[in-house]
């Protein structure tokens, strides 16, 4: 996973110029179309077959969620991800109820739920393609794109 750590970054992954500055986000530029992969709004990753945060996901989350308290115009969706086992249609509920724990969480932060929409992708767009257990930790996983400013 690639993060830009400098103050000043630019972080231009979206199609669209829509940008947002704030020193609450390290000074960031986060476009539109941006994800959790390159900003400072982080992915969280699930435990095999769970939906479940850990302690881990608690604390990426509680970040994440003062940086969409700090930038109130900042509209995320919330992308439910899988590894490869399992079938197309557990995949994409177990990515779905993934997704909704991440915005359940966001909003008991005090993140307006209106803010905040979900998609299950299953096991459709993985970001590791190795058939071994750290590939598949790394597909497991609630990303974070940018919809709106």
């Amino acid at each position: 996973m690639k993060t830009n750590k400098k103050k000043g970054g630019d972080l231009n992954m979206g199609a669209s110029a829509q940008e947002i500055t704030n020193a609450d986000t390290g000074d960031f530029k986060i476009n539109v179309g941006s994800d959790s992969g390159d900003m400072p709004i982080k992915t969280v990753y699930f435990a095999f077959n769970s939906s479940r945060l850990n302690s881990t996901g608690r604390s990426v989350l509680e970040g994440n969620a003062k940086i969409l308290k700090a930038v109130s115009s900042l509209e995320v969706q919330i992308e439910g991800h899988c590894d490869e086992r399992g079938g197309v249609q557990y995949n994409m509920a177990l990515g779905e109820r993934r997704a909704k724990t991440v915005r359940d969480y966001l909003v008991a932060m005090g993140v307006p739920r209106s803010r905040v929409s979900t998609v299950t992708l299953g096991k459709e767009q993985p970001v590791s393609f190795g058939h071994d257990e750290e590939s598949w930790g790394k597909n497991r996983r609630g990303n974070f794109v940018i919809t709106a400013k």
